[in-house]
């Protein structure tokens, strides 16, 4: 097993979309393990001096184009031996800051309440990166739980270039907290490699990420990339060392909700022998619905349900 970086810059990142014509700026053997670099934030979210700022993003403004959507992306990454059909684990083994701010950001006619706030503003938050807490303006320190908001495969090429702010079944803008160090994402493979990117760091995020943001910020991840050809999965979903999590996006929450507990319903049966009505029964007693978020287009739900309501204990 192999260890990779990859460092965010212009030649390595791209910044508002997934393509599958894309070319991979690196290849993998699958199981290997790559530490990836990203950066997060626009010239006008810069904080004011004294703050740690990576360099390249500032290269990044100067020189990458902002296409489509909003995130800052490092990748493609190719996983060799990947195909279409298969499906890409990805083991979140590490997450670190960066930097020690964030910003959070309000935009009228965007968000969850999209008619109630007419003027735009973006908070510089600074976050004390040794005691892992953020100073909130109002004197609160929140405590820190950093995880990307964005990780996705290539879409399916007849998709075309696709926005990053819109989640579908390549992954992509999920924003789920529950997907720090220690879960494994589930994505369905596009292309050949699969061409895994990640970005749009965030410090801390509530369920919902009522206002468009959370604290945005530049993060380091560790992952292994394996190729999982004894899997076929047409969405997302993921594991925690606890929980069986399924999902499901789209600008109906309703829709997102039935999709995401039908999932669930086809792991647990996949899982042990008993019958739908059993697993229905199953989630109805033990699963948790949460509202991943409420602001990406397409919303999102995710079901939780704990390993041991599975397997016992």
């Amino acid at each position: 097993m192999a260890q990779h970086v990859l460092k965010s810059s212009p030649e390595t990142c791209h910044w508002g979309y997934f393509d599958a014509g894309q070319k991979p700026v690196m290849e993998i053997a699958s199981g290997d393990e790559i530490t990836i670099e990203t950066v997060s934030g626009k010239p006008d979210t810069m904080p004011p001096p004294g703050f740690i700022v990576p360099p390249e993003l500032l290269d990044i403004h100067a020189r990458l184009p902002q296409i489509i959507g909003p995130h800052i992306l490092t990748g493609p990454v190719s996983v060799a031996g990947a195909m279409p059909g298969d499906v890409l684990e990805v083991e979140i083994i590490d997450v670190a800051l960066r930097c020690d701010w964030g910003y959070n950001s309000i935009r009228p006619l965007a968000g969850t309440l999209p008619d109630d706030f007419h003027e735009a503003r973006t908070l510089n938050i600074p976050m004390d990166m040794s005691r892992m807490v953020a100073k909130l303006p109002w004197g609160v320190e929140l405590p820190l739980a950093p995880f990307f908001g964005v990780m996705g495969v290539a879409p399916p090429p007849n998709w075309g270039r696709i926005s990053s702010a819109v989640p579908r079944a390549m992954g992509g803008n999920l924003d789920n907290k529950e997907l720090g160090p220690g879960a494994k994402l589930f994505l369905p493979v596009f292309v050949p490699g699969a061409s895994f990117s990640t970005g749009d760091g965030h410090g801390v995020q509530g369920d919902g990420e009522v206002c468009v943001t959370a604290i945005e910020t530049s993060l380091k991840g560790r992952f292994r990339l394996t190729v999982r050809k004894d899997l076929k999965l047409p969405y997302p979903r993921a594991e925690t060392p606890t929980h069986y999590i399924t999902m499901w996006m789209d600008p109906d929450l309703d829709t997102c909700a039935k999709e995401a507990l039908r999932d669930m319903i086809r792991l647990v049966t996949e899982r042990i022998n008993i019958s739908r009505e059993d697993a229905y029964t199953l989630c109805s007693l033990a699963a948790d619905l949460r509202v991943t978020q409420t602001v990406n287009g397409s919303k999102g739900i995710h079901v939780m349900l704990a390993k041991t309501a599975v397997h016992g204990q």
